[in-house]
């Protein structure tokens, strides 16, 4: 069972002996993991995440985008308009304005936060505990000529008022974020904290449906595969990010899961490597990179750059989870005991 080590190598901002100890979280037999490894997670999540995103970041750039979300999709849309429109509708949803200072909760590598920057002229300030990805933020909000206005922090989404104060944001957005979290009570009471007084905070939470029943294996299968393929230490249900939300003081203006509306283009196709299925002649190359010849592509590739020790050792096996978080979001999605994209727009009240 994997733990936090004190020696560490550093390649480009990556550490490697987290990305070689990152699948001993879990029990090689899915089936088997119980309480003790689930704690061990959560007790070591920083370790856990910056694991998996050392090594899956590179993967997610080329097969995926720069915003690592989901998104839902209408008939011909392409796949990075749906990223943007689905940016774009938080922002619109937050009601953001012109010159507000927002918090950008688990900012990646900067997508999202160029994109909502651009959409609603706002200021953004990107936390993100995972060194590789800040570099490559930095780096792309200054090809985009927007670090003027957007700046990226290292920093614990546990420990946001050590870093930031109480009162320093007008809103606050978390996209497919916050399920990284050890609790959503601690997360999103930081997050109400750094909030000014009436502030709004939005979020796309990945969540388990109601219709997801633990105390079945098939489901809690499912929601281990999905910890496994994407660094979460605990996948929660709808129920408990409702319940944290309001446990911590938030007013729950809005609320809705997204994947339940009936879109003729499930939010998962680009998962299912079915060229029959792309919206755009683009399109086609992200949907070979999912598909059965695609992955072996891309892992055998990847497999080679590491014996020729062009990226660092212990990214092959990371990026071997991500075939398990394909295969079960779309287990998820088709099923519905899934969804990434549990929108809630809650507001700081006004006086506390």
């Amino acid at each position: 069972m994997a733990a936090a080590t004190a020696e560490k190598t550093t390649v480009d901002g990556r550490e490697q002996d987290r990305m070689q100890k990152y699948t001993d979280f879990w029990d090689k037999e899915l089936k088997k993991d119980g309480d003790e490894h689930n704690n061990n997670r959560i007790a070591h999540y920083t370790d856990l995440i910056n694991g998996y995103y050392d090594g899956a970041t590179l993967l997610y750039e080329y097969a995926w985008a720069g915003s690592f979300h989901f998104s839902r999709f209408y008939k011909g849309e392409g796949f990075q308009a749906s990223l943007a429109r689905h940016e774009h509708y938080l922002a619109a949803q937050m009601n953001l304005k012109p010159g507000m200072r927002v918090l950008d909760v688990g900012c990646g590598v900067g997508g999202p936060a160029r994109e909502i920057a651009r959409f609603a002229d706002v200021n953004i300030v990107g936390i993100n505990n995972n060194q590789f990805q800040l570099t490559r933020a930095t780096k792309y909000a200054k090809q985009a000529k927007l670090d003027d206005r957007i700046q990226f922090v290292k920093g614990d989404f546990m420990k946001l008022v050590e870093q930031f104060g109480e009162n320093s944001f007008d809103a606050v957005y978390a996209i497919e974020a916050t399920v990284h979290a050890p609790s959503w009570e601690g997360v999103y009471g930081e997050i109400m904290k750094v909030l000014k007084p009436g502030g709004i905070f939005g979020v796309y939470e990945w969540a388990m449906t109601d219709r997801w029943d633990p105390s079945i294996p098939e489901h809690r299968e499912l929601a281990h595969q999905i910890e496994i393929g994407n660094g979460i230490p605990e996948m929660r249900s709808i129920q408990k990010a409702r319940d944290a939300l309001k446990t911590v003081g938030f007013e729950i203006l809005h609320e809705e899961d997204l994947a339940e509306r009936p879109d003729e283009i499930p939010w998962y196709y680009p998962l299912e490597g079915d060229l029959w299925k792309a919206q755009t002649p683009w399109d086609l190359f992200m949907c070979w990179r999912t598909s059965a010849s695609g992955k072996f592509v891309s892992h055998n590739g990847l497999w080679l750059l590491e014996k020729l020790r062009l990226v660092p050792k212990g990214t092959f096996d990371v990026c071997e989870t991500l075939k398990i978080a394909g295969d079960a979001c779309v287990w998820g999605g088709k099923t519905k005991l899934f969804t990434p994209m549990y929108l809630v727009i809650s507001k700081k009240p006004a006086q506390q």
